[in-house]
């Protein structure tokens, strides 16, 4: 990456060093402060050692742009009150594994907003000065900003995904979404919102999870205790799916059990559960898209021997 020329200049050396915690992206009135003149901004872009991102942002190098870089040129881009918001807000806060075609911004509605297809701008009659961060990019509070990328989804498939990541990644526990899902009062997504969150509070950590269960309660099978913890000696498991009344365990395998570091542990509380007397059953995500009912006859088959019956 090739910076731009050393200045003895106190204005660039002071413009340099706050750009480096924005990364490297520094906004136009920010510049104008530090009494760098717009002749003097554009002499640096033509001399192709700065480089303009959107109208409202000049990165300080004519390197690739950083997703931090990124993230500050399009809060620029929004204006004074904008901040990252939904999935955007998620990820600058840690969120992993959660991928975004463009930075989604929020501003208040009526706010005058400079378009630019690179960014994702839009207004919100949700956007509220007391739910953003100012520590950094300015972003939305994440039990906020989860509800907000759920309710932006554009399946309500990713939606159950967005707030299962966000809940299994510690980013923020599943009764603050509840309550910050409280202040929506009208949207065609909301009660299948309320669903998820209750599923998640209950216990459900994966998209799996909710698969099944669901699957469960449609064919008539008891429900079982989610994320259930058990001892072996100085070890804590646990447990996706339990019903302790039956002695029956049901792992759902997602892609995470295949990953080396999760091998050992995954047969060390397998074993642990069948020394106790327990049944252990495994369900691999793919075995429930491609042999659905192989695998529920199993389970049915498990709970009948373990003396569940049927209601009359």
């Amino acid at each position: 990456m090739t910076r731009g020329p050393t200045y003895d200049d106190a204005r660039f050396a002071t413009a340099r060093q706050l750009a480096s915690e924005q990364g490297e992206v520094l906004s136009r009135p920010q510049l104008y402060a530090l009494g760098i003149t717009r002749w003097e901004i554009r002499g640096q872009v033509r001399g192709g050692r700065w480089e303009l991102i959107g109208d409202q942002s000049v990165k300080l190098h004519n390197g690739a742009i950083s997703p931090t870089g990124e993230c500050w040129a399009a809060v620029f881009q929004g204006g004074p009150r904008a901040c990252l918001d939904g999935g955007s807000a998620l990820v600058a806060a840690g969120l992993e594994r959660y991928e975004l075609d463009r930075v989604r911004v929020s501003v208040p509605r009526g706010a005058r907003i400079r378009r630019n297809r690179r960014f994702n701008i839009r207004q919100t009659r949700r956007w509220a000065a007391d739910e953003i961060i100012r520590v950094g990019v300015p972003r939305t509070e994440p039990a906020t900003a989860a509800v907000r990328a759920a309710l932006w989804a554009r399946t309500d498939r990713e939606a159950t995904y967005v707030l299962t990541l966000t809940v299994q990644q510690g980013l923020v526990p599943a009764a603050a979404i509840g309550e910050a899902l409280l202040r929506v009062r009208r949207d065609r997504r909301r009660l299948l919102l309320h669903e998820i969150v209750n599923e998640l509070v209950d216990g459900a950590r994966s998209l799996g999870e909710f698969d099944v269960v669901r699957e469960l309660r449609r064919r008539g099978l008891p429900a079982p205790a989610r994320q259930v913890l058990r001892r072996d000696g100085r070890n804590r498991y646990y447990l996706d799916l339990y019903w302790p009344e039956f002695g029956l365990v049901l792992e759902i395998d997602g892609i995470h059990h295949t990953w080396a570091e999760n091998v050992v542990g995954d047969a060390l509380r397998q074993n642990a559960m069948v020394l106790t007397g327990d049944t252990f059953l495994r369900l691999p995500l793919l075995g429930l898209r491609l042999q659905p009912e192989r695998f529920f006859e199993q389970i049915a088959q498990a709970l009948r021997a373990r003396g569940w019956s049927v209601a009359a």
